[in-house]
C-alpha cells in the first residue's frame, strides 16, 4: 500500500492586526491520527479549514506527497473536512445522503453498521444530533480521500457512539492521515498517536500526553 504524506507549512494568519496562527508547521502521513488540542480561539478550526482550502491565509505551503497544492480544488480531491456544523441538507432522506456521498460498491458493506440501520427509513430532519453527526462522520470516513480533518466530532454523540467512532477512526487511519480537533481531550488523546498542541499561534509538537501539563493546557490529575 502506497504511503501518503500531508505538510502544511509556514502558516500564518492575522485577524485585526492580532496573530491567530504563527510560522505553523503540520505533517501527517497515512496512519496518522493526530489530536489538535488548544484553548477556545487559539486557532484549531482556521486551521484546519486553512488547510481545506476555505480560508485564506497571510501565507501558506500546503504539500501533498511532495506536491505543492495552490488551488482549492486541487485539494477536494485529496482531503475531506468535517465541519463544527452540520453539513447535510435536512430534506434529504438518510439514503439519499449516503447514496450522494458513498460509492456504489461500498453502499453495501455501509447498510451493516447496525446504527446506520436504524435510520435508513428516516429524514435528515427527524434524526437526533447524535445519529446525524454519527452519519456524517462515517460518511466523510468512507470517501476516496487520503486525509482526513474533523472538527468536534465528538459533539453531541453518547458514549456508544463515541466508542464506535473511535474504532472507525482507527481503522481508516490504515489507509488514511486524520486530524481531530475536538474540546473533548479524553478521546482525542486516546485515538491519536501524534499531538499538537496550539498556543500563543504556535504549534507546539508534543512528544508525551504529560506536556500537556507542563505547558498549561491541562491542570494536574486532568490525564
Amino acid at each position: 500500500m502506497k504511503k501518503h504524506l500531508l505538510e502544511i507549512d509556514s502558516v500564518q494568519k492575522t485577524f485585526e492586526n492580532k496573530n491567530i496562527l504563527s510560522d505553523v508547521y503540520l505533517k501527517c502521513g497515512t496512519s496518522d491520527i493526530i489530536g489538535l488540542l488548544g484553548r477556545n480561539g487559539s486557532g484549531k478550526s482556521t486551521l484546519l479549514k486553512i488547510i481545506f482550502g476555505i480560508e485564506s491565509a497571510d501565507f501558506k505551503f500546503v504539500r501533498i506527497d511532495g506536491s505543492v497544492k495552490t488551488k482549492t480544488k486541487d485539494l477536494f480531491s485529496e482531503i475531506s473536512y468535517l465541519p463544527q456544523d452540520n453539513y447535510i441538507p435536512k430534506a434529504f432522506s438518510v439514503k439519499k445522503a449516503i447514496q450522494l456521498s458513498v460509492s456504489k460498491d461500498r453502499i453495501s458493506e455501509f447498510y451493516t453498521d447496525e446504527l446506520i440501520s436504524t435510520m435508513l427509513e428516516k429524514k435528515i430532519a427527524h434524526l437526533s444530533g447524535g445519529e446525524l453527526r454519527y452519519l456524517e462522520i462515517k460518511i466523510i470516513l468512507n470517501n476516496s480521500s487520503k486525509f482526513i480533518l474533523l472538527d468536534e466530532p465528538y459533539n453531541g454523540l453518547s458514549p456508544l457512539m463515541v466508542e464506535k467512532i473511535n474504532e472507525l477512526i482507527m481503522e481508516n487511519s490504515k489507509i488514511k492521515g486524520i486530524i481531530i480537533s475536538d474540546h473533548n481531550y479524553e478521546n482525542v488523546i486516546k485515538v491519536s498517536n501524534r499531538l499538537i498542541l496550539l498556543k500563543e499561534a504556535k504549534a507546539h509538537h508534543l512528544l508525551c500526553k504529560e506536556e500537556l501539563i507542563e505547558k498549561g493546557y491541562l491542570k494536574e490529575g486532568m490525564l
